[in-house]
């Protein structure tokens, strides 16, 4: 099996910063959830707060969208473009990434993906578990395939070192070209 990380590896950017830029355009109320986001970005930055409990708040910006899996819906209709690099993910290969389930689940079952996702309840924004991150990510995989190898594992980032050291093979995704991961 081929495990792709999602944002910045096979999707161009950062899903979950577009779809809040999305939202914002499109119900301006989704600004008043500003302050209270950079007000807790602060003890994150400084290491006060877990990365878990800082996205939480952040995604309080969900509680001001009267129809979520509408605007899910339009935002992957307008933004399936930026699914676009070096990767190009297989049906029935799987994706395991830190953004919300509700936010990738359509567009991963249009394309054959398996997914492994952020818990986050499209209505509160509240967590179900922890952010799916570095041995976050390793777990829920074991959790769901005990006996499964990863064939070869993309990502963008070091943080995904764990998944990259249980693959056979791994690449990092920079500027647009594969390099093989250094362990």
């Amino acid at each position: 099996m081929d495990v792709y990380d999602f944002d910045k590896t096979i999707y161009r950017k950062d899903s979950a910063i577009d779809f809040f830029l999305f939202c914002l355009r499109r119900h301006p109320a989704v600004a008043l959830s500003l302050p209270r986001t950079l007000c807790a970005a602060v003890p994150f930055l400084l290491g006060r707060r877990s990365k878990t409990a800082f996205k939480q708040v952040f995604f309080r910006f969900l509680r001001r969208l009267e129809q979520v899996d509408d605007d899910v819906a339009l935002f992957w209709r307008t933004h399936k473009d930026r699914l676009a690099g070096p990767c190009a993910p297989q049906p029935d290969d799987m994706v395991i990434s830190a953004s919300p389930e509700f936010l990738l689940a359509p567009i991963c079952k249009e394309n054959g993906w398996l997914l492994i996702a952020s818990r986050v309840d499209p209505k509160t924004g509240v967590y179900e578990g922890e952010n799916c991150l570095g041995e976050e990510k390793v777990r829920r995989f074991r959790e769901l395939f005990p006996d499964e190898s990863i064939a070869v594992f993309y990502s963008d980032s070091y943080s995904d070192a764990p998944l990259a050291a249980i693959a056979q093979r791994a690449f990092l995704v920079r500027k647009g070209a594969l390099k093989a991961w250094d362990s």
